[in-house]
């Protein structure tokens, strides 16, 4: 895409020239019409376990209409788990260098040196809301009510009911039903499914803003499908029907229930007459998990691993009249484009000193063939033994371009394998005997990558509390004190 027309797709926007220029979201672009931002991100549901990639069970009939209105990322990747992808969603930068290397033990807490793209949409005139799951610190310097959202409903830790040792942990006693949930810094005992609450709470507070004079931004962040896999039994009883294992059935119906969510949502942006001005985008946020042995889109791996399967995700867009509808974009993007796209989108100035790994897509968004230089992806699963950070460059990691994926996997020994995408999409053939020159060139940057995030690793050596934060709270504001003190 030459800069002329770039100018040309931003000014249609209503953002003005300068915010298509070379540096995403400058000071001085006019705040004219710029687009609602609604971000759905289901939680452990694989790019396989939709019915528009062709899974022959699952049923997500609203989903799948999305999908064919919307424009289709096929290359987009996140991070292999969940709180490394929603730290380098919020930062626009890969997780490591947040300080975010786990999901637990104080490593699943986002530096608070990071800028959000929350904060950046605030600082821009958005309104912000967050509905459902933040895995990125409980402890409430780390709360997204400090990291630019201005309204709050959330649980605790990486899951419903789930709880660590030190600061990561949910309300004592929470359930995917009826849970306590947490809503601007205070306790609200819910009644119904956590699903429901989510995309109901999204709801109705979209409809609080719509009549106001700011932009919103909603990031409706389900829980589900996570395990434990819990849902509605009129959701769950059709897939037990058809003779499907009791725990593949549950994670189905969660799914099912979600397109059912995301449906109603749909309808009230149609109601309201928000569809125009709004621009929603569906994802999920790691590789597939119970449904992978049912459907996997042919990919190998899932959740965890860095392959294909691990990281390759659903990114559908829509924004009617905007972006065009029904159209397959296969360049290499990922969850760190959303930052910088959000920004320029908004007309949002980037912070001083805030360096960025991703893109903005709205090149993209205008011409899927718009020129797109290749890239360089940097996955690692983390979860290393604690203090041994240095020691595990080659555990469970990869480095992906458009065409190739490398890939190392085991206990940590350096030992390669390289995937040809493009004539291997399913990774069966290890050519690295067959390309030495394509391993050296990809291992060297890989080495000045890992070289660079090392001294990123803030959260290695921390402490937690003794009594995790969310459950502190709960009882300082309901009564009743712990059991034991936890480590």
């Amino acid at each position: 895409m030459n800069t002329h027309s770039h100018r040309d797709f931003v000014k249609a926007l209503g953002l003005g020239a300068a915010a298509g220029m070379t540096r995403p979201a400058r000071a001085e672009s006019p705040a004219g019409k710029r687009p609602n931002l609604v971000l759905v991100m289901t939680d452990d549901q694989g790019y396989g376990d939709l019915g528009c990639h062709g899974n022959p069970v699952v049923k997500t009939p609203n989903i799948d209409r999305f999908h064919g209105e919307s424009m289709r990322f096929t290359d987009f990747h996140v991070s292999p788990t969940c709180a490394p992808t929603r730290c380098s969603l919020m930062t626009g930068r890969h997780e490591f260098r947040s300080g975010v290397t786990h999901t637990i033990f104080e490593r699943e807490r986002m530096a608070l040196t990071a800028t959000t793209v929350a904060q950046v949409l605030k600082s821009a005139g958005y309104t912000t809301g967050i509905f459902g799951k933040w895995h990125l610190g409980d402890e409430d310097p780390y709360q997204p009510d400090r990291r630019g959202f201005d309204e709050v409903f959330i649980h605790g830790g990486g899951g419903i009911g789930q709880t660590y040792p030190g600061s990561c942990g949910d309300a004592p006693g929470n359930k995917y039903f009826d849970p306590a949930i947490k809503h601007n810094g205070v306790f609200e005992k819910t009644k119904g499914y956590c699903t429901d609450l989510f995309f109901d709470r999204a709801t109705k507070w979209i409809g609080e803003k719509r009549s106001g004079n700011a932009p919103f931004f909603a990031y409706v962040v389900t829980n589900a499908p996570h395990g434990p896999l819990v849902c509605p039994e009129e959701y769950q009883q059709p897939y037990a029907a058809q003779g499907l294992d009791e725990k593949v059935a549950a994670f189905f119906g969660m799914i099912t229930n979600i397109d059912d969510n995301f449906g109603k949502l749909m309808a009230k942006l149609k109601e309201w007459d928000l569809e125009q001005d709004t621009l929603v985008i569906f994802m999920t946020d790691n590789g597939g998990t119970a449904g992978v042995k049912v459907f996997n889109a042919g990919m190998r791996g899932g959740k965890g691993t860095p392959y294909n399967g691990g990281t390759r995700v659903p990114a559908f867009w829509r924004w009617p009249g905007v972006v065009p509808a029904e159209v397959d974009v296969d360049r290499l993007t990922a969850h760190l484009d959303l930052f910088p796209t959000f920004a320029e989108l908004a007309g949002a100035k980037i912070p001083a000193g805030v360096k960025l790994d991703g893109r903005s897509l709205l090149p993209l968004l205008q011409d899927r063939n718009a020129p797109w230089a290749d890239r360089y992806l940097f996955t690692h699963l983390g979860r290393w033994p604690k203090g041994q950070a240095a020691q595990s460059k080659y555990l469970n990691c990869s480095v992906r371009t458009t065409r190739y994926n490398l890939v190392c996997t085991g206990k940590g020994e350096k030992k390669w394998e390289l995937y040809d995408l493009t004539a291997d999409p399913g990774e069966r053939t290890n050519l690295v005997a067959q390309h030495p020159e394509v391993v050296s060139e990809m291992e060297a940057f890989y080495g000045k990558w890992w070289e660079e995030t090392l001294p990123c690793l803030v959260n290695e050596d921390a402490v937690g509390p003794a009594v995790n934060p969310f459950k502190e709270q709960y009882w300082k504001q309901f009564g009743g004190a712990p059991t034991e003190v936890q480590r």
